[in-house]
């Protein structure tokens, strides 16, 4: 569908419940294509009847694949472990990311889903776009590159590093956007000064791979480039972008989002912090309810930009939270576990200290009971003590707190010791 002046396309702007029973047929497609191509998928959805998950509630009984995984499915066998529903020589590229982990490229243009997201941040047929992201093994230049052509923009593959050489080539080409990492960017209109270069003919950029913190985004337009954020990963593509509203991260079209409690595979509530978790449409790549590791929340509302598709609020840190306490590993499920097993108990964190040199875990819990909240000695501290020990095999104090009084920020085990 041909892009108009302001949307990539006409589903940018679907009703919420158009998008949702479209996605959940596609969703009906996608669960029989694991079923039947993807080794891995076959054997995880073995009980699963496709046309049974018809519902976010169905949806959020489907266990999580963790990326966090994959290093050891993969290894079980290489290259791709069996997630895949092609065979490797039916692809069209595949990638090495750190870990090693390893990331199919199926055929067909923008393949990735990025031209939405260039679209968003201002990028039009004739534009030429001076691509800073890496080519070298890893998918992040080719996304970009992929994402372009659909538009009908010319690509200059610069890649990273080299920034004098780079700060010549976009002043004699004279590329009108850019598209690569914040801190690099803000490089490059560094050296072109030194230089004595005009590199003004850059007046788009869309960044990703790294936080955009608002004073380096400002230094960046106040040399005349408008920046905006993409949000994508090796394994998904583009999973959602910022427009010029500026409000959030629009979700893109091409995959469902959920977020769930670190740690567990369940959902949380629109604006409660945790694991942004993706199942994507691509034919080749069938990722169910993919964790991607990466904390965030869903805004509530829609952006004053007129697209449809839920926001994210950014990028917000790791839910990978595990940490070593006394010489055993202490992991988010745990604390889930420990959760699940006293009713009385609305969200839980962990705090890990040090006392005279020795570790102290303390377990802060929400509860909505009042009378529960009367330190340490009550009969369901000495009870969830007890699960503590039992669930990670090490001893750890107890302390409560009001409904909603800890931060939304996705944390469960928050390691405040100071090692230096």
């Amino acid at each position: 569908m041909a892009p108009d002046a302001d949307n990539f396309d006409a589903l940018e702007t679907r009703s919420p419940d158009e998008r949702e029973a479209a996605h959940f047929a596609a969703l009906s497609v996608q669960l029989a294509n694991a079923k039947s191509n993807s080794p891995y998928f076959s054997d995880l959805l073995k009980d699963v009847d496709p046309a049974d998950i018809n519902s976010r509630e169905a949806l959020a009984r489907l266990p999580v694949t963790r990326k966090g995984d994959l290093i050891e499915i993969q290894k079980k066998a290489y290259p791709l472990g069996g997630l895949t529903a092609a065979e490797p020589g039916k692809l069209k590229r595949i990638y090495q990311s750190p870990g090693p982990i390893y990331d199919p490229e199926g055929y067909g243009e923008d393949w990735w889903r990025t031209a939405r997201a260039l679209y968003a941040a201002g990028f039009r047929q004739g534009d030429v776009l001076h691509n800073t992201f890496a080519y070298h093994l890893t998918p992040a230049g080719v996304m970009m590159e992929t994402g372009a052509a659909k538009i009908g923009c010319a690509v200059v593959p610069a890649g990273v590093g080299n920034s004098e050489l780079q700060v010549r080539a976009i002043a004699d080409i004279r590329p009108t956007c850019y598209g690569g990492t914040p801190s690099f960017l803000k490089i490059l209109l560094t050296k072109a000064a030194e230089m004595g270069e005009d590199i003004s003919s850059l007046k788009k950029s869309i960044v990703g791979g790294e936080a955009l913190f608002p004073a380096l985004r400002k230094e960046i337009e106040d040399h005349g480039v408008n920046c905006q954020q993409i949000y994508a990963t090796a394994d998904l593509g583009n999973v959602a972008y910022e427009s010029q509203a500026r409000e959030g991260l629009i979700v893109d079209e091409g995959l469902m989002i959920e977020i769930v409690r670190p740690g567990t595979d369940d959902p949380v509530a629109t604006g409660e912090v945790g694991e942004v978790v993706a199942t994507l449409f691509a034919p080749e790549y069938p990722l169910i309810r993919f964790g991607t590791g990466d904390l965030s929340a869903i805004m509530p509302g829609t952006s004053p930009c007129g697209r449809t598709n839920i926001r994210l609020r950014g990028w917000m840190g790791r839910a990978d939270q595990t940490a070593k306490v006394k010489g055993m590993f202490v992991h988010p499920a745990q604390i889930a576990e420990v959760v699940k097993r006293h009713g009385e108990i609305i969200k839980a964190r962990l705090v890990i200290d040090q006392r005279d040199g020795a570790d102290v875990m303390t377990l802060s819990c929400e509860v909505a009971d009042p009378e529960a909240i009367v330190g340490s000695q009550t009969a369901l501290a000495s009870e969830i003590v007890e699960t503590i020990q039992a669930v990670c095999k090490l001893r750890g104090e107890v302390g409560f707190a009001e409904a909603g009084s800890l931060p939304n920020d996705g944390i469960i085990i928050d390691d405040i010791r100071k090692f230096d």
